[in-house]
């Protein structure tokens, strides 16, 4: 539970200086609209683009399973956001018992161990638009299969609790880099050299397992001013 606990409080910490105090209403704090549903299902669909589902292009391409896997984390920052205002609006609690029940679902018991499989390319695409229409759907939000659809897909993509853990983490520390050099006003630049940032992250998270929050976040610096310079 203490890794999902801090996951969540970390996500409503990045939402609160991203969009306002008050981002659980669903509005930002410059008057735009929040729609963490439409936010799922359009990553969903960049997640299908991992892998070579196209019958008539680069058919022999094998799948990206690295890309897949952040992407996955990109997701569960929105349906952590999409369960945070849920319980907020409808007054189910407060982020310490959205915690407390995730843990206590079927699906959260299997990611809570040491896993590092991939599965069949077809089942994770069955997966994955199995989340879209659980964010598709006019009737009201069944939040617990959204998350258990979710916690299927991880094991699935070859992550687990800790490694999805690790590269939420990561992938925080990075959105928190963007907002701080310039994503909102499109001055950010998203590709480093000839990779995406998510990619250099996830390298220097790879090389040092141990790396805290704010050395990556120095580490990221570092390789961002060093871009600029060239």
């Amino acid at each position: 539970m203490d890794k999902i606990l801090l996951m969540l409080q970390l996500q409503a910490e990045l939402n609160e200086a991203t969009n306002g105090d008050n981002w659980t209403s669903g509005i930002t704090k410059n008057n735009k609209v929040i729609n963490w549903k439409r936010c799922i299902y359009m990553e969903c669909a960049e997640m299908i683009d991992s892998f070579t589902w196209k019958h008539w292009k680069n058919i022999d391409k094998e799948a990206d399973w690295d890309n897949l896997q952040i992407e996955v984390v990109d997701v569960w920052h929105f349906i952590m956001s999409l369960a945070i205002e849920n319980y907020s609006q409808t007054r189910r609690g407060r982020i310490d018992d959205l915690a407390q029940n995730i843990s206590e679902l079927d699906s959260f018991a299997k990611i809570n161990k040491k896993h590092a499989l991939f599965a069949v390319q077809n089942d994770v695409i069955e997966k994955i638009e199995s989340i879209m229409i659980d964010t598709l759907s006019r009737g009201a939000l069944n939040l617990e299969k959204l998350i258990s659809d979710f916690f299927d897909l991880v094991l699935m993509a070859g992550l687990d609790l800790e490694s999805l853990y690790k590269l939420y983490v990561g992938k925080n520390i990075l959105n928190q880099f963007r907002q701080d050099h310039g994503y909102k006003d499109g001055s950010y630049i998203k590709v480093w050299g000839c990779e995406e940032d998510n990619v250099v992250m996830k390298r220097v998270l790879d090389e040092n397992s141990s790396v805290k929050p704010s050395e990556l976040y120095r580490e990221l610096t570092k390789l961002y001013l060093a871009l600029n310079k060239s």
